[in-house]
């Protein structure tokens, strides 16, 4: 299973985040955020895939990130359309996450124009303002999902949905996506509390 932390800013965090032996890390490129990395950290992840969170952003705005911060992955988090995710993907040669705000099943009628373009799915709970609500949804609503791009549960992950989500079960289900359930203060996050998440959630996973 994919451990993805996202939101990440301070370079010290940085490092001991990464020393959990996490897998991806993700970088919000979204001046709205209160997370926005608008400079590049003293430090950046060697052994994790750095993920870069783009809300509408411009195609120069999205390369140019991608080059400075050396991203493995493009998450994009807001109304961009397939051929948009295509483009992205064939000019900067990344492989691309699409989030989607989950609220019913009928979110999965729009999913499905997006398969041939991306490469995984993050479903997050739904928001009437970009960038996640930091609220959890009925995960059992992704039974419904009948796609084969695979996809990450986000939206106010916290430790006490530990059993919850070991317990959730879909055939595409690869991974969790976790940020202000695990902050001591925007984009800084509580290693102590990650720590003890990430080690239950690997038993038997």
């Amino acid at each position: 299973m994919i451990i993805k932390v996202c939101g990440m800013r301070d370079a010290l965090n940085i490092r001991h985040v990464e020393q959990l032996h996490i897998d991806w890390m993700g970088f919000i490129f979204y001046p709205p955020s209160p997370r926005y990395v608008e400079d590049i950290p003293t430090y950046l992840p060697s052994t994790v895939q750095r993920v870069g969170v783009f809300v509408n952003a411009d195609m120069d705005f999205i390369t140019q990130r991608v080059q400075n911060f050396s991203l493995d992955y493009v998450q994009l988090h807001g109304d961009e359309s397939p051929k948009l995710c295509s483009a992205i993907r064939k000019i900067t040669g990344k492989k691309v996450i699409k989030a989607f705000g989950v609220k019913d099943d009928t979110i999965f009628k729009n999913t499905s124009a997006y398969e041939p373009y991306i490469d995984y799915f993050l479903f997050d709970s739904f928001s009437d303002i970009y960038g996640g609500s930091g609220k959890v949804y009925d995960h059992n609503i992704l039974h419904n999902y009948s796609g084969h791009t695979p996809f990450l549960l986000s939206g106010g992950l916290g430790p006490e949905h530990l059993t919850s989500i070991k317990a959730f079960r879909h055939p595409q289900f690869v991974g969790v996506d976790l940020n202000s359930q695990f902050e001591i203060a925007p984009a800084l996050k509580s290693v102590d509390k990650l720590q003890l998440f990430i080690n239950e959630f690997r038993k038997n996973n």
